[in-house]
């Protein structure tokens, strides 16, 4: 044999071993399988009733017998043909069975988050049309409140209007009981004048009327 067909049976080899180091097998549908010391039967067993479905780490591939290491960290050989490439059916129908009620529990959690969200849509909804109908409302008490003002503004002009004209009709009263009272006065002056003439009238008259009667003769006769 040449040395590079040497090499390359050599590097054939350990690759091989690493790739069964690298792999997992697991005890097959056999109740309890025993660890031994050695290859075969008449060996010794070195960790007894290892249950179906423990996995085991490959160390070396032999004929009939697989060497492995334990999880309790037993190195020994096992029959190959109780050991199998995948997990048992056992332990496959409880990993689905996990995974099925894992799969139902995240199904009632999707549930109820998607009640929670539609909870939240209708009340989100709600809201949205209170929150129309409370604007609706802040417009038309806000137009209220325009005419409300405007009115306001009218009242106060029309209000103001009214103030003139009342200080102006004050003004105004005020000017005639003036000349009210003028005239009153000239009324009581004149009124005494004139009592004052009938009076030096009829002290006038009571003067002249004496004076006017004919004066008696006397009668020398008598």
């Amino acid at each position: 044999m040449t040395p590079f067909r040497l090499i390359i049976s050599l590097l054939f080899i350990v690759s091989s071993i690493a790739a069964a180091q690298a792999r997992t097998v697991w005890v097959d549908d056999q109740l309890y399988l025993p660890v031994r010391s050695g290859a075969g039967t008449q060996y010794r067993i070195i960790e007894n009733a290892v249950p179906s479905g423990t996995p085991l780490e490959v160390i070396e591939t032999g004929d009939s017998y697989t060497k492995v290491r334990t999880p309790k960290g037993t190195e020994g050989w096992v029959s190959s043909q109780y050991l199998s490439n995948t997990p048992i059916a056992a332990d496959r129908l409880q990993a689905a069975n996990r995974e099925l009620e894992q799969t139902k529990t995240e199904l009632t959690q999707v549930k109820e988050q998607l009640s929670e969200v539609t909870e939240e849509r209708n009340a989100l909804e709600n809201a949205e049309s209170n929150l129309s109908s409370r604007s609706q409302e802040l417009q038309e008490e806000l137009q209220r409140i325009k005419s409300i003002a405007a009115d306001s503004i009218n009242l106060e002009r029309r209000n103001r209007e009214l103030n003139e004209e009342n200080q102006k009709l004050r003004n105004d009263l005020e000017v005639l009981t003036a000349e009210n009272e003028r005239l009153e006065a000239g009324k009581e002056s004149d009124f005494m004048l004139l009592g004052a003439g009938l009076v030096f009238g009829g002290v006038l008259l009571a003067l002249i009327v004496p004076m006017l009667k004919p004066t008696r003769k006397t009668d020398n006769w008598a």
